[in-house]
């Protein structure tokens, strides 16, 4: 998530908190980017030479960064060889969603109980901003990011960022699968209706509309998993 849009809606910089440094970060949040997006797919390996050049750093960043992403089971490194970004491992994609359909519940939950209407107003503002950006395929980065922000922003109505990093940390996989399914027709609408449902929920009061909400809205890409890996199996372990 770019430092800008966090900033925006009031929001830390979670990611410049977990890094070790602001080299390391900015080199681990682009290869990180780029894997998930998948500019760089699976089976891709890494040149350290050739990152030390595109990132004009020296090799220590960029062995730190690619640590991160090794720890988060989006490359596999092999020692005095070469880094192969990984295949898409499906039993972890099941197992993130399952991290963040518990977290997440529970966040609207007692959203919807305790009444929140600072993080109304913000969920709204990036509902607003996703239909600004939703019919042009060319600011489809941007949709995703405000995808993210939208539910770092519900989890920022608990002070419970901290949790909201830890699902981002196990969502590689997940996140990949999102990325396969986003060009389907009619996924953007979906999203969309998901977010404003979600936020109807919420601003209700009753708890279980608000947790029905976020199930269903966090199934749509997983229900899919099968589907896309005979589509792509290239793209699976």
């Amino acid at each position: 998530m770019s430092t800008s849009l966090a900033s925006t809606f009031g929001l830390a910089d979670l990611h410049s908190q977990a890094m070790p440094g602001g080299t390391v970060q900015r080199v681990y949040e682009d290869l990180r980017r780029r894997v998930i997006t998948l500019q760089l797919p699976p089976d891709t390996t890494l040149s350290r030479g050739e990152l030390t050049d595109t990132y004009e750093v020296s090799q220590t960043p960029i062995r730190e960064a690619l640590q991160l992403l090794k720890q988060e089971g989006l490359v596999r490194i092999y020692p005095q060889s070469k880094t192969v970004v990984t295949r898409i491992d499906v039993p972890q994609v099941y197992e993130a969603h399952f991290l963040r359909v518990a977290l997440e519940t529970e966040v609207c939950r007692r959203l919807a109980t305790d009444g929140a209407p600072e993080t109304v107003t913000r969920a709204r503002s990036i509902i607003r901003m996703q239909e600004a950006v939703a019919e042009d395929p060319s600011q489809m980065a941007i949709f995703q990011e405000l995808d993210e922000l939208f539910h770092q922003t519900l989890f920022a109505g608990l002070n419970r960022t901290g949790l909201h990093q830890l699902v981002r940390e196990r969502s590689g996989h997940l996140e990949r699968i999102r990325r396969l399914h986003l060009p389907e027709q009619g996924k953007v609408k979906n999203i969309l209706a998901g977010h404003r449902a979600i936020v109807d929920g919420i601003v209700s009061g009753d708890p279980d509309q608000a947790m029905a909400a976020i199930r269903d809205h966090l199934s749509q890409t997983v229900s899919r998993v099968e589907a896309m890996r005979q589509e792509f199996p290239h793209y699976f372990a």
